[in-house]
């Protein structure tokens, strides 16, 4: 049995940084993640992806964060179970719980904080009939190392943030890149949208819009992809990679099986400090949903700092949480 002031459910960077918020008010935590590493989809989908919303950071890779968010961690000695699902969770007589991995290790617990992401998630694929075929063999739904595309010709679909900031990062690595889109406008921030018109603009990209992907071609492997534009037009590109970036298909896996009140695959949560419906238990990051949710990482940092706060009563119910400000020699200090 592990012992642990809280239990961390996912290892991302929101899961992260409450641990350095945890460890501020002196409470020790343990996180669980199915992945064999910790980041979370930083680290497993795009660990080389730049990231542009982190304050002080204008770009940062998203493997760095993570490397940065760890050494923020480590005067705290954080614990892991990593490459494990969280099953079941048990609570004790006296309010505390134990958590049970798939592999069964077992851990004590007075709060568990749920900051899984997405949960369990997978790409959203287009619908082409012949697309298995080509998977790993040209088709890839993440871009885990840049290198792997240079001097290469990439078409990229999609319309949402990754697929743009892929295309402004690879115009830079690949032969050629092309980006199409089944849509005249895009969903990602609208900074990235003009940066990509611009690339166009200036001939360093192809933008297709207003077409959807028909049809794969190769040998084995992938060497054309077909689209039809809105005139029912067929456009063949020749292409070495395609990257479908239609975005993730979240499920929460067992977490919806342990009494909290879901909608839409995220847990409703009370925005006064993330706690859930069920006493001890809270929700951070992508995983919770609340009026004006928005998923971004920095939300997330936000949420880690106010629950810890709450949570403290339940580590420490017989100290009351507070601060005292004084001045030593003219310097202001806690």
């Amino acid at each position: 049995m592990i012992h642990t002031d809280l239990c961390i459910i996912g290892a991302g960077p929101v899961g992260l940084f409450a641990v350095f918020e945890a460890g501020l008010l002196k409470m020790r935590c343990h996180l669980i993640d199915a992945l064999p590493q910790v980041g979370g989809q930083l680290s497993e989908i795009y660990p080389q992806k730049p990231i542009y919303d982190i304050p002080g950071y204008p770009e940062v890779n998203a493997q760095d964060l993570v490397d940065n968010l760890m050494e923020q961690a480590k005067p705290f000695s954080p614990t892991f179970t990593l490459g494990e699902r969280v099953d079941h969770i048990d609570k004790q007589e006296d309010g505390s719980f134990v958590v049970t991995t798939s592999d069964k290790t077992n851990v004590h617990a007075k709060v568990i904080v749920i900051a899984g992401g997405l949960g369990c998630f997978e790409p959203r694929k287009p619908v082409v009939e012949n697309l298995e075929l080509f998977e790993g063999k040209g088709v890839t739904y993440m871009v885990k190392n840049p290198e792997t595309f240079r001097d290469k010709n990439v078409v990229l679909a999609g319309g949402g943030d990754s697929a743009l900031d892929w295309t402004i990062f690879l115009s830079k690595v690949a032969k050629r890149v092309t980006l199409v889109h089944r849509n005249e406008t895009f969903r990602g921030a609208p900074d990235s949208a003009s940066k990509v018109f611009d690339l166009a603009n200036n001939g360093k990209i192809d933008l297709i819009l207003s077409a959807n992907l028909k049809e794969l071609g190769g040998n084995g492997k992938l060497d054309s992809v077909t689209f039809v534009d809105k005139s029912k037009i067929e456009i063949k590109l020749e292409a070495d990679y395609l990257i479908p970036l239609f975005g993730l298909s979240p499920k929460l896996g067992p977490i919806a099986d342990w009494g909290l009140s879901i909608d839409k695959n995220a847990i409703e949560v009370d925005t006064r400090d993330y706690s859930t419906g069920v006493e001890r238990i809270y929700a951070i990051g992508d995983i919770n949903t609340y009026p004006g949710k928005l998923k971004l990482i920095l939300c997330g940092f936000h949420e880690a700092a106010i629950m810890m706060h709450s949570a403290f009563k339940y580590v420490y119910p017989d100290q009351k949480l507070s601060f005292k400000y004084t001045t030593v020699n003219g310097v202001n200090s806690f």
